[in-house]
């Protein structure tokens, strides 16, 4: 008993001392500040443990990130050696390290073919935000300055400083920051099961994708710059397109001289069951982003790929390009990111993604349709959705106000299962390392949180 009190004391100091200085990105801090924060204190495998000595299996692989899993000692020590011997150093004034020429000879090798310049950042937001940089700077050079309108999709998320903020579709995101920027709108995106009524998956895919095209007539090609999309939308809720979306998308680009700039930060190293969403989906991509799997959240590392399309055009410009990062390409984060994508190779985790790992968690994920709470299971690799609605048939959603998704979230939480909610849909993301045991566990504890928040909203 003595023990248990004293983490429990432990436990409070730390919400005490993080309520009175931390703010928490996306909370209303006054009240979480009333429940204390839980405290996560060590992780493992795909577990996680919080300070009193509960163990969560981790659906989301941290935040989207974690493929290798926790404490994974080669990562570990790649970045102690990595401190040890260059703890810093920067990429400017001419110079580079080893750590970070290995990083991008090995990105040019296992991005699609044509990705073969990087530009190294902290995080998603920021190579975001070092993409829209890149896209005015090219038309500039190409002297087209007209060409500047950005335009991405509703639901769509791509970070949250101003410029990555303003490419998202998250309109809950602008308000507080006046945004979005000038020069970024927004077109409809492929949620066929939320969106698509009675035309078949098909037919919206095409109809979604043309609103690309109808948009860029009406502003003008000589004035569209870029398109910018995920190949899967995340935290918009999942969304898988038809398979006629990126067809259409890659025809629509080309004939109007758009540039595509694919955001990978969720879909890349290996959660769609391929290296990148671009390989799973055939987009032609002239410039991605990656980050989170790029070091599986070990360290901060995004990177911006360009292809030769808009890479010979910067790389042969006859003047300084103006931008960078003190921390662009650090080289404790490029050792960690090497090591990780060497696990990713060693171990297969890509290949088991998009083979038996995959495939039985998507067999277990579908499993859950004969819930009377579930409309529909939908995923590819080791990414995953799970639609809580009022009406199976109808795909009529429950009313906002009753949050059947935070409350379902909350029974995860207490039944020790990390699953997340966007409004009404649950989704899971978890490591690339997680066993068929593991899954099992995994989608049982979903089955008795979706029944429990049956059970609360009087549904049997």
């Amino acid at each position: 008993m003595a023990d248990t009190l004293a983490k429990s004391n432990q436990t409070k100091r730390w919400q005490e001392m993080d309520a009175a200085h931390h703010l928490h990105p996306f909370t209303q801090h006054n009240e979480l500040a009333a429940i204390g924060a839980r405290v996560i204190t060590k992780a493992k495998g795909v577990y996680i443990y919080d300070s009193e000595g509960n163990r969560l299996i981790d659906g989301m692989a941290g935040l989207w990130c974690v493929q290798v899993g926790y404490g994974h000692e080669e990562l570990a020590e790649a970045g102690y050696k990595a401190l040890q011997e260059l703890p810093f150093y920067n990429a400017f004034f001419q110079t580079t390290h080893p750590y970070v020429a290995e990083l991008s000879q090995k990105l040019s090798e296992l991005t699609p073919k044509g990705i073969d310049r990087f530009f190294f950042a902290n995080s998603g937001s920021e190579g975001n935000d070092s993409a829209v940089k890149i896209i005015r700077y090219y038309w500039n050079l190409k002297k087209q300055p007209k060409k500047k309108i950005i335009i991405s999709r509703d639901k769509g998320y791509h970070g949250v400083t101003m410029a990555a903020a303003s490419l998202s579709g998250l309109t809950s995101m602008h308000p507080q920051a006046d945004l979005p920027l000038p020069g970024f709108v927004h077109i409809a995106c492929p949620d066929w099961y939320g969106q698509g009524g009675t035309m078949s998956p098909d037919d919206f895919g095409l109809k979604t994708a043309r609103a690309l095209e109808d948009k860029i007539l009406e502003l003008g090609a000589e004035n569209v710059a870029a398109f910018v999309a995920e190949p899967i939308q995340g935290a918009g809720g999942l969304i898988i397109p038809p398979a006629t979306y990126w067809p259409e998308i890659n025809r629509i680009c080309k004939k109007y001289d758009v540039l595509m700039h694919v955001d990978e930060v969720i879909c890349g190293f290996g959660r769609t069951g391929k290296w990148f969403g671009s390989d799973t989906y055939g987009i032609d991509a002239d410039m991605m982003n990656m980050a989170k799997g790029l070091s599986s959240g070990y360290q901060p590392i995004a990177a911006v790929g360009l292809g030769p399309k808009v890479g010979d055009v910067l790389f042969n410009a006859s003047e300084e390009w103006s931008h960078g990062f003190t921390y662009s390409g650090h080289p404790v984060a490029a050792a960690v990111a090497l090591a990780n994508l060497d696990v990713l190779q060693k171990d297969r985790l890509v290949e088991k993604s998009g083979g038996a790992t995959g495939d039985y968690f998507q067999k277990k994920l579908a499993s859950l349709n004969d819930h009377p709470l579930v409309g529909e299971t939908r995923g590819t690799g080791l990414i995953g959705a799970i639609e809580l609605v009022k009406n199976k048939k109808t795909r009529e959603r429950f009313d906002a106000a009753m949050n059947v998704g935070y409350r379902c979230r909350v029974h995860c939480f207490a039944n020790g299962l990390i699953m997340r909610a966007i409004g009404d849909t649950m989704v899971l993301s978890p490591p690339l390392v997680i066993t068929e045991a593991e899954i099992d566990e995994l989608i049982g504890l979903a089955r008795t949180c979706i029944d429990l928040i049956a059970k609360d909203i009087g549904v049997s």
